[in-house]
């Protein structure tokens, strides 16, 4: 497959220094409103995480942010999938939000710590009863022989809660990602586009530009 002639420019905008935030949480909340109000941008809230296994093998995965608190960005998960096992093991990650519908894209580097229980049952039950029976009936990231069987025991959990609340699994909760670096990245013509880093050192973040 010969993909040199697609190809595209950037146009869209620029990024320089003062038109940065000083705070890159206040920065992101800038950049998401705008992903968030574009027409042409399905879903600003699914960004791709990166975790690390315990054989140094990187894994990725699309998956969707749910809360940004002063501390962090939070999202939801069965704590006994791949992205489970491979916090519990190194809880350095790796986020990237692509919001190509406006040239931009953010990655944040940080480290992952689950939230309270208390929190991951509010939004559990804050969701549709059937993704409640769902969390319930996957085994998530473990092999299952066929689709059918996981439907199976899905109906199986829809008639047995038929008349009761869902219970929550034990393993199935929130992770709040506390970032250490971020990287704001803005489209530019002939390639040359423009790249901010947020550092934290000491409590203070440090602002650099990079070349592209």
């Amino acid at each position: 497959m010969d993909l040199k002639n697609v190809r595209r420019d950037y146009e869209q905008g620029k990024l320089c220094r003062e038109s940065l935030l000083d705070d890159p949480m206040q920065q992101f909340a800038h950049w998401f409103a705008a992903a968030k109000d574009h027409p042409s941008q399905t879903d600003p809230t699914a960004f791709t995480l990166a975790t690390v296994g315990a054989d140094n093998q990187p894994h990725q995965r699309i998956v969707l942010l749910k809360e940004v608190r002063d501390n962090g960005f939070v999202f939801y998960t069965n704590y006994d999938s791949q992205k489970g096992h491979d916090i519990s093991t190194n809880s350095r990650v790796a986020m990237l939000f692509s919001w190509l519908a406006i040239e931009q894209q953010v990655r944040i580097e940080g480290f992952a710590r689950k939230i309270s229980r208390e929190d991951s049952e509010a939004y559990f039950y804050s969701r549709p009863r059937e993704s409640q029976l769902g969390a319930l009936a996957s085994a998530q990231s473990h092999p299952i022989a066929s689709r059918s069987e996981l439907e199976a025991r899905y109906h199986e959990l829809t008639e047995k809660y038929k008349d009761q609340q869902v219970p929550m699994p034990q393993h199935w909760g929130g992770y709040v990602v506390v970032p250490e670096r971020f990287e704001f990245w803005q489209g530019g013509r002939y390639r040359l586009h423009d790249r901010f880093t947020f550092t934290k050192a000491n409590g203070a973040w440090t602002i650099e530009r990079l070349q592209p």
